[in-house]
């Protein structure tokens, strides 16, 4: 059977999922495990994304004091640049163990291996320095490598920070804390809890599971980015959604929530938001017009440094250019996009949204620029 979907539906289930329906949750630890991971990146021209996608689910009753808390009693762990469920790590401890995996791995996973045996001393020496001296940074580590890293990107000659990273995918090291941007290193069995090991194929199909209650309707296959997929597989119902090409997976619990009423609300939200980081989905689903454009020349930007998405109940309408100022003590607007010619309702919720973020970080919001309009056709209508 295939669900047939407007969008939005397919939009009002994935809001849902993301947790971002009216009434906001209030317990981290909850909403960290119904997201499944979040990703740790710690640019702060508002705040760090995992505070901002706390705080645009739970807004005053998330401090970030409390996310150091989960992590620091091993509620949450990092791994790979995700902060991740402890108990998720029961999905991953055989593919540490099988590293660099079983069969036919591939040419490009074949020659790290190699890189990594050629490397073994190195690898030796930073486990006896950590035992002795841990939790340590990249810098702190011995280089001893007798094959450098070698690659066409900034990652060339970065022997240890290389070696190091391998050495999480095997399960050897692990992510204790952080010093400033700097990750600190220690043995894994000193961070990780104990627990449970799921089988390989097991494991995969649960984390796809996993990833699909997060999203709520995601495809089953698209194109590989690094880090966390967007793809599902083959878990969940089929669904195709109108207006949009090819099939999707459907998360069955948020097919039985359709007949409920939506109580959708308007959020402020990190551009590497999960409702959106998944480009392509997010114009499939939303039709909206975005990306990040903190590496463009100042002169190319259309919506600023660090815009923030801005949803308004199973729509996102606009974006919102603003910057923290904690030596002034203001959360600067420059720019409010109004991508679908706003009422006057629906201002004053984003007014009230960007007063709610000042005071969040405990800062004074500059008075809001004035609305900037759409231009051009919106993106999935040219």
């Amino acid at each position: 059977m295939v669900h047939e979907l407007s969008r939005r539906d397919a939009r009002r289930i994935a809001v849902r999922a993301q947790l971002l329906e009216a009434p906001r949750p209030t317990d981290l630890r909850v909403v960290a495990r119904q997201l499944t991971v979040v990703q740790v990146d710690l640019t702060a021209a508002v705040a760090p994304h995992a505070d901002l996608l706390f705080w645009s689910r739970m807004g005053s009753a998330y401090a970030p004091d409390d996310l150091d808390d989960a992590v620091a009693a091993q509620d949450l762990v990092e791994f790979q640049g995700y902060l991740r469920p402890s108990e998720d790590l029961a999905l991953f401890r055989a593919a540490m163990a099988e590293w660099p995996g079983e069969g036919d791995v591939g040419p490009y996973r074949q020659s790290v291996a190699e890189w990594v045996q050629d490397n073994r001393g190195c690898r030796l020496d930073i486990l006896e320095t950590l035992r002795a001296d841990g939790p340590l940074p990249v810098r702190e580590l011995p280089d001893t490598t007798v094959r450098p890293w070698r690659s066409s990107g900034w990652n060339n000659n970065r022997n240890v920070r290389m070696l190091v990273e391998i050495m999480e995918a095997r399960g050897e090291v692990a992510v204790a804390g952080r010093e400033g941007r700097d990750r600190l290193w220690d043995l894994a069995e000193r961070i990780y809890p104990d627990g449970p090991t799921v089988p390989t194929q097991e494991a995969e199909i649960v984390r796809s599971q996993r990833r699909l209650a997060a999203l709520g309707i995601a495809r089953a296959k698209t194109t590989e980015t690094p880090g966390e997929p967007n793809s599902v597989g083959e878990v969940g119902e089929e669904a195709a959604i109108e207006g949009v090409r090819g099939r999707w997976r459907v998360d069955p619990a948020q097919l039985t929530r359709l007949s409920e009423p939506f109580r959708g609300r308007t959020v402020l939200l990190s551009p590497l938001d999960r409702l959106l980081f998944d480009r392509k989905r997010m114009v499939d689903l939303f039709e909206f017009d975005y990306q990040l454009e903190m590496y463009k020349p100042a002169a190319q930007r259309r919506w600023g440094y660090f815009a923030l998405p801005v949803l308004r109940g199973d729509q996102l309408v606009g974006k919102v250019d603003a910057t923290a100022d904690h030596e002034r003590g203001v959360l600067r607007v420059d720019a409010v996009h109004d991508d679908h010619g706003w009422s006057r309702t629906a201002h004053a919720e984003v007014d009230a949204e960007i007063a709610s973020l000042a005071r969040w970080l405990g800062l004074r919001a500059t008075d809001v620029a004035p609305l900037v309009p759409a231009r051009g056709p919106r993106q999935g209508q040219e």
